[in-house]
């Protein structure tokens, strides 16, 4: 079933007429080491990750694997050590503060750390992410860090809203031609993301089917 289903999200990203490079990312939370083992068999090499804790065992079981791994959650700052030790890409940076302890406990022997900026596109109150006033002010100053580097954005829009939502982030990267990466995207919404400009969408229902949290 997950080699199909790939298959076939694969087939969608394809069939999207695009200039830019998209990578898929396979969202695997809640998912046991069988289906991941299943998508790595298929050929997949991105995986995102929510939960920190959950993460690191799965991370620990394909070590041997050369996985590519995507934090997408939200960032305790008693977290950013484990983050910055495992992670390969970090979606969800929100603040200068979190940017800032990935850097320092990135070991620089693992390379640079890839960073977007959480956006909270719609400005709502569920969600985390900077307000799109807020986002020139901690652009350079992210951008200097050591240890890390700034590609780009991340969004989750508004159901309603996700069109316009996406050429909003469009025009944002657009104003800083440094960044490459738009994260944004998801198994209802990836061909209008990638449709507006998407280089990485977060794909999890359509690859493994619905959770089950029991």
């Amino acid at each position: 079933m997950i080699f199909d289903n790939l298959k076939r999200v694969n087939s969608r990203i394809d069939s999207i007429e695009h200039n830019q490079e998209v990578q898929l990312i396979a969202v695997t939370k809640t998912r046991s080491t069988a289906e991941i083992q299943e998508a790595v068999n298929a050929g997949q090499v991105h995986f995102g990750e929510n939960y920190l804790q959950e993460s690191l065992d799965k991370i620990s079981f394909f070590k041997e694997k050369n996985l590519i791994w995507h934090f997408i959650g939200p960032i305790q700052s008693n977290k950013t050590a484990l983050i910055a030790e495992n992670f390969d890409w970090v979606h969800s940076v929100d603040r200068l503060k979190i940017a800032k302890r990935l850097s320092d406990q990135r070991d620089p022997g693992l390379g640079e750390l890839n960073i977007l900026i959480q956006i909270n596109i719609d400005e709502e109150q569920s969600k985390s992410g900077l307000l799109l006033n807020n986002v020139n002010e901690i652009i350079s100053e992210v951008n200097d860090l050591p240890n890390i580097s700034l590609r780009g954005f991340m969004c989750i829009p508004s159901p309603k809203n996700s069109a316009n939502s996406f050429s909003e982030m469009a025009n944002l990267i657009s104003k800083y031609p440094f960044l490459d990466s738009l994260s944004m995207g998801m198994s209802s919404d990836l061909e209008l993301a990638i449709e507006r400009g998407a280089t990485l969408v977060r794909v999890g229902t359509d690859i493994f089917g619905q959770r089950s949290y029991n």
